[in-house]
């Protein structure tokens, strides 16, 4: 998303918050005490009291409107910043698993909880494996090649430039400490051949009109559960070597020659981290695919 929702919860949830106090402190004990006296005014009936009662003590707009949806945006904000997080997929570079249009739930406290907005983890609670597709804020470009950085100029810099202020999705390959190499479409982790083994062509949606009839599919063993990875035949993809730094991931996506990923803008810092994608609860590009609802993200 291009803008911090977060932080407008933060702020809205603040303002309506205190709203609400001020008026609790400082105006209602004004209307109560106007209720009172019209109370004791013994010239009145009491249908007339009844009315002017509920007149003296009825709240301004603004408090009213405060007070109503001050306790639904703190709900709010605790789930998504504590708890989960729906995302929309934007681009096909997590094909074959995530598709353009699937709705995904992240998992919030699978690395720990965070303050929102301010995104420091107070409570640890777990910490990224190798094979977890994670959501992480885009940390800023800086274009690698063989651990160097390539500057403005290069087509890498032209052709994969991020948004920065969009969450990007994709999966871990490697660790702080981990040494990743990309060769011949396959990845090694400190030397170690990741296995791979040979699934099929590619059958489904195309990737924003690309023709993928040549697309391979395979399964990748990045950890002790195989999950779906693709590459085409022709593209050379980029190759090289990556040491990765201390409380930093190495991530790529697994449509591995048309994802912008670690081996064009670097590594994701452990702070970056928003959370473990856990499932698809939704599919709609145009139409419902019922078929992805509630598949489980490997």
């Amino acid at each position: 998303m291009n803008f911090d929702l977060a932080l407008l919860l933060v702020v809205l949830s603040a303002l309506t918050g205190m709203i609400w106090l001020i008026d609790k402190i400082a105006f209602a004990p004004n209307r109560i005490k106007r209720a009172q006296s019209i109370d004791d005014i013994s010239a009145l009936s009491e249908a007339e009291k009844k009315a002017r009662v509920q007149e003296a003590l009825r709240e301004p707009v603004l408090t009213e409107y405060a007070r109503s949806f001050f306790p639904v945006l703190v709900l709010i904000l605790i789930f998504r910043s504590f708890i989960a997080e729906p995302f929309k997929i934007p681009s096909g570079s997590m094909m074959p698993t995530l598709l353009v249009g699937d709705f995904i739930l992240v998992n919030k406290f699978a690395y720990g909880l965070r303050l929102p907005v301010l995104n420091n983890r107070i409570v640890e609670i777990g910490e990224p494996q190798r094979g977890d597709v994670v959501v992480f804020r885009y940390p800023g470009f800086q274009c690698e090649r063989d651990g160097k950085p390539i500057r403005s100029g290069n087509p890498c810099f032209e052709a994969y430039a991020p948004v920065p202020k969009q969450d990007y999705i994709k999966r871990i390959v490697g660790l702080p400490g981990d040494e990743i190499t990309y060769r011949n479409k396959i990845i090694y982790v400190n030397g170690q051949e990741i296995p791979q083994t040979y699934v099929g062509p590619y059958i489904g949606p195309s990737e924003n009109g690309r023709n993928l009839s040549e697309a391979q599919v395979k399964d990748e063993m990045l950890s002790a559960e195989a999950h779906r990875m693709m590459t085409m035949p022709h593209d050379s993809g980029h190759e090289g070597t990556w040491r990765v730094p201390e409380a930093s991931y190495f991530v790529m996506g697994d449509n591995r020659d048309s994802s912008a990923d670690s081996r064009y803008w670097g590594f994701v810092p452990e702070a970056n981290l928003v959370g473990r994608a856990i499932v698809i609860w939704m599919n709609w590009d145009n139409s419902i695919d019922y078929h992805r609802i509630g598949t489980v993200i490997k």
